[in-house]
């Protein structure tokens, strides 16, 4: 039987929620993980775990950030340089791309401090994560703010160029999906009517079945 709910349920301490919407932790929408790499400005990489993010095709192919905080590093590099690169890791080397989060002071370089290998990227000035078997090119084209006076902002970024390693392309290696392909965030649900709460997990895509045969 469905349910509706038109306000925080009261078993959901808003208060534990860190900023998030209660709507995020019932919905639980898992999106894509992946790590923002571009150039501090004292020429080391910045790495930064991101999700909350969408793509989109109309006059070329875009990138949308969600929630971008004002006061992080991605924000404050992106704004500086207007380029940046979408890295897409694969289950083997994703431990090592969430060391990034421990390894973000500005003297470091935080890509290689997390045992990964930095590689230029070709049409923009911003590093590429080797390891990552899917980066994307891109640069800055405009960022709005969510609400009035927001920590966070959209983010639109332009896709002008890919890096795919070619045994990802090919079904009949390993693919875009399932264990050696996307990775997805998926946001500690939680049970509206008891409160329970499930640990933040990775997800995989599990291939159904083509639309002519639904």
């Amino acid at each position: 039987m469905k349910k509706e709910f038109f306000s925080c349920p009261e078993k959901i301490d808003e208060s534990k929620l860190y900023g998030f919407s209660w709507l995020e932790h019932v919905l639980a929408v898992p999106s894509p993980l992946v790590v923002v790499t571009s150039y501090k400005d004292n020429g080391l990489p910045n790495a930064t775990m991101q999700s909350w993010c969408t793509f989109v095709g109309e006059d070329g192919f875009y990138c949308l950030f969600s929630s971008v905080n004002k006061y992080m590093h991605m924000y404050s590099t992106i704004n500086k340089t207007k380029q940046l690169v979408i890295n897409f890791p694969s289950k083997d080397v994703f431990m090592k791309c969430m060391k990034t989060i421990k390894n973000n002071a500005y003297d470091t370089d935080e890509i290689t401090a997390s045992g990964l290998s930095v590689e230029s990227a070709v049409k923009v000035n911003a590093p590429r994560i080797k390891e990552c078997f899917l980066n994307l090119e891109c640069e800055y084209v405009w960022e709005k703010e969510i609400v009035p006076d927001s920590n966070h902002v959209i983010m639109c970024v332009k896709v002008i160029g890919i890096c795919m390693d070619e045994d990802h392309y090919n079904v009949e290696k390993l693919g875009r999906y399932g264990d050696t392909g996307y990775l997805y965030n998926i946001h500690s649900p939680r049970n509206p009517e008891t409160g329970k709460v499930e640990e933040t997990q990775v997800g995989i895509i599990q291939k159904y079945a083509t639309y002519d045969k639904l």
